[in-house]
């Protein structure tokens, strides 16, 4: 069972003093990797038995961890996370319910989720410490080993949403931003599946220049670059238009390595429509377009 789904089951049986240890763990793993069971104390202003009640119920919950070594020490796990980012999310009224998993990835789970005015949102629970710190910080040079895995995600949420609001007010093709709190990001629905997932397209050519005008729009319009573009984060409508998912290792065209990223985007999303759609355009063509200096020949 993912932290997600222990999140979701458990979010409705948790009651305010629950939440109120949870919020002081979190404040405390800003100094401690294991908060001081003393501290808790003395930040919820619980009585011993009362703070002792409710950490064995959050424990059994399973969204806390518990250390014993020099002193008795607990830190949040990642549902433990995900419970405080919906609490705050459904109190500001964004969040009603939680529904199916819409995707199960290395680095974020996806969910199905209504508002109070039963719209479909996407919500985007970020988990970076799925992978190694290595490659994590190859990946996303904003992060340092130095930085705990929830707060990385954190980091992770604030940049995808920034993306997203970005990207959307200038007519990129992206999720509609809704809101973001912690780790969690809540996205406009998400239909269609993965391009990778798709055997056959009955217009291929269409798709490719659609993705390609929609890579000239982020960087000539908003000054951005994807840096990790592939068939894996582009996702294909159920009426063939396209959304490019999963921005939070975004760069900006004065970053020192922005035209070897752009290339890098542009050559993956041309050799998976060769290899799989036998369309041949030329990289240096490509490139010309999506940087405004060319027109494209398909």
């Amino acid at each position: 069972m993912s932290s997600a789904e222990i999140a979701v089951q458990v979010f409705r049986k948790l009651e305010s003093e629950d939440l109120r240890v949870l919020q002081v763990i979190e404040a405390g793993m800003s100094k401690h990797e294991f908060v001081p069971k003393e501290l808790i104390l003395k930040f919820t202003k619980f009585s011993v038995g009362e703070v002792a009640f409710r950490l064995n119920r959050l424990s059994n919950f399973r969204l806390i961890r518990r250390m014993r070594g020099a002193y008795v020490g607990y830190a949040l796990n990642y549902a433990g996370y995900d419970c405080l980012a919906m609490n705050a999310l459904v109190r500001a009224e964004i969040l009603e319910a939680f529904g199916k998993p819409l995707g199960i990835g290395k680095e974020a789970d996806v969910y199905d989720a209504l508002s109070p005015k039963e719209e479909r949102l996407a919500v985007k629970f970020h988990r970076l410490g799925r992978i190694s710190f290595r490659q994590t910080i190859r990946k996303r040079g904003y992060t340092t080993e130095r930085t705990a895995w929830l707060f990385q995600s954190r980091i992770a949420a604030e940049r995808e949403f920034q993306a997203l609001r970005l990207l959307f007010s200038q007519g990129v093709a992206v999720p509609r931003p809704v809101s973001q709190n912690r780790h969690v990001l809540v996205m406009g629905m998400i239909e269609g599946a993965e391009l990778a997932e798709y055997k056959e397209i009955s217009e291929p050519k269409k798709v490719l220049k659609e993705i390609l005008q929609n890579v000239r729009k982020t960087y000539s319009k908003v000054g951005v670059i994807h840096a990790d573009l592939s068939e894996y984060n582009i996702i294909l409508k159920p009426n063939m238009h396209i959304l490019i998912i999963d921005w939070p290792q975004y760069v900006t065209k004065n970053h020192p390595n922005a035209q070897q990223l752009l290339t890098r985007d542009v050559e993956n999303i041309l050799r998976f429509f060769s290899r799989r759609h036998t369309l041949k355009t030329r990289l240096k063509e490509a490139l010309a377009y999506v940087t405004g200096i060319g027109k494209l020949v398909t």
